[in-house]
């Protein structure tokens, strides 16, 4: 293949994380019936290298290898979000803003390139050979209702004029040996798609592919607009024409250089059992089983000793935060700034799970637009929560200019001094709500409708005359001489090097 850059081919892509020193490769055998999970959830929660298990117990025909946390954090402060960052071409050093500005500079789309094969065709398995439940597909939290084998892979659907190709990701957990069963919740693009074929009463033509180029699975986690397929949206991000092969048993296109490959049809009638599954907001619930609609898997193509991502979701922090909280603020930005807003920066803080997103508000411009309190939070909460983006965000914060969104520290500082409880914020409950969020599935109220608020972390002066304070801090509280000089003696005074 011609594009071998590490964004747009996960192989590559694998061998730069080796090349970084961000991966653990191990050889010994490694069950997928939780012991996969349990190694890649430790690395989540202590931010260590990517593991890549060699060896999983019960691959047959060569499928399948798994590599765990591939977004996750790395240790170092210097190249934290360096694995987000090899995903799109961006020096591993990038930092957060770095990212969600390449997310966002896709202009006039690129539309991808057909090739008539790629490694994704190296190997193949027809129906007649094809068992799930034989695969080693991780159990991933012992309260899991099923092995759920679909946690970063990409579905791949398309309006049935063919006017629009959405790729997304959305769990899906092994039902039987020819059956995944996942969640197809309004208002995602795979549900509205779900819903054009149902009106024509034909079941859809689906393809789930894994191991897909790393700019591709971001995009897929991106709420980008309703209609725009993230094909052409990847390439213009990336100046790079994809590289796509068309499906054995139907009309759909994926990455030519995927790992694993599913083809077949999503039901718009069979539905199955699914759940429950340790998600994004870190709890399991046993017993929180729903019926889902059944995707039927026809043929699977793979690449030789191929390689099965898998996200070990729950708390902090894994692909969920990184990706979905992340992504949701930069088009939160955007369409602040759209609409004529002063905002500047939007980050999702991992600290809350990301149910929030910190907004930091140029307050010079505020003061020019000579608005109350009650009225901006309304105007931003009435934007922003009745968009796709803020669908999974339940909590805005707002914060001036003092304070660095991406910095979690910042924002909880800013919410706790400065937001008083009630009278600094703006309830929201005639708006769409995210049933994922324990408060609103297990907790009061209805789990879809409501349960959002702005939370004014802007001190009344920053309305009308400026800050009035200096903060109590390093950087603010000491003259540049005495901090160049602290700094200039830091390790040899026998500190540790940032």
């Amino acid at each position: 293949m011609a594009n071998i850059e590490p964004h747009l081919c996960f192989r590559s892509f694998v061998e730069a994380l080796k090349a970084d020193n961000d991966l653990v490769e191990i050889d010994t055998p490694i069950d997928p019936n939780l012991e996969a999970a349990a190694i890649t959830r430790l690395v989540c929660e202590t931010n260590d290298k990517a593991p890549l298990f060699n060896n999983i117990i019960g691959t047959e025909k060569g499928l399948f290898r798994i590599l765990g946390a591939p977004t996750s954090l790395r240790n170092s402060s210097k190249d934290r979000y360096g694995r987000l960052a090899r995903h799109l071409a961006l020096p591993p050093t990038a930092s957060m803003r770095d990212i969600l500005d390449k997310m966002l500079s896709a202009g006039t789309p690129i539309p991808p390139n057909i090739v008539s094969t790629g490694p994704c065709k190296e190997n193949f398995l027809e129906e007649s050979q094809i068992d799930l439940t034989k695969l080693p597909a991780p159990l991933i939290h012992q309260a899991d209702g099923g092995k759920y084998i679909q946690t970063y892979g990409m579905h791949i659907v398309q309006s049935p004029d063919g006017s629009w190709t959405n790729w997304s990701i959305a769990r899906a957990m092994v039902s039987d040996d020819k059956h995944l069963t996942g969640l197809v919740i309004e208002p995602q693009h795979l549900w509205q798609i779900h819903q054009m074929w149902k009106k024509e009463g034909r079941d859809v033509p689906w393809a789930l592919a894994f191991g897909v180029p790393p700019a591709a699975i971001m995009a897929s986690s991106m709420p980008i607009p309703d209609g725009v397929s993230e094909a052409g949206y990847v390439g213009s991000m990336t100046g790079s024409a994809l590289d796509l092969v068309k499906c054995d048993t139907n009309d759909l296109y994926v990455p030519a250089t995927s790992e694993i490959v599913f083809e077949g049809t999503l039901s718009i009638t069979d539905k199955g059992p699914e759940g429950p599954f340790g998600e994004m907001h870190g709890y399991v619930f046993p017993g929180d089983v729903h019926l889902c609609p059944k995707y039927k898997v026809n043929r699977i193509t793979y690449r030789n000793n191929p390689i099965m991502p898998m996200s070990s979701c729950g708390r902090l922090t894994d692909e969920t935060h990184t990706m979905i909280g992340s992504l949701a603020a930069a088009v939160i930005r955007k369409i602040c700034q759209q609409a004529g807003l002063p905002v500047t920066d939007a980050f999702a803080p991992f600290e809350s799970q990301v149910t929030w997103v910190a907004l930091r508000i140029d307050t010079a411009k505020l003061r020019e637009m000579k608005t109350t309190p009650k009225e901006f939070s309304k105007k931003v909460g009435d934007l922003i929560f009745n968009s796709k983006a803020g669908y999974t965000i339940h909590r805005l914060v707002l914060c001036g200019d003092d304070i660095d969104v991406y910095n979690g520290k910042d924002v909880m500082w800013a919410f706790s001094t400065r937001c008083r409880p009630n009278l600094d914020e703006v309830f929201f409950e005639d708006v769409p709500g995210f049933p994922l969020i324990p408060y609103m599935s297990h907790g009061k109220g209805s789990p879809v409708k409501g349960g959002k608020v702005v939370s004014d972390a802007l001190l009344p002066c920053e309305y009308t005359t400026g800050k009035n304070w200096e903060a109590a801090d390093f950087e603010s509280s000491y003259p540049e001489a005495v901090k160049q000089k602290v700094l200039a003696n830091w390790t040899k005074m026998g500190f540790r090097e940032e």
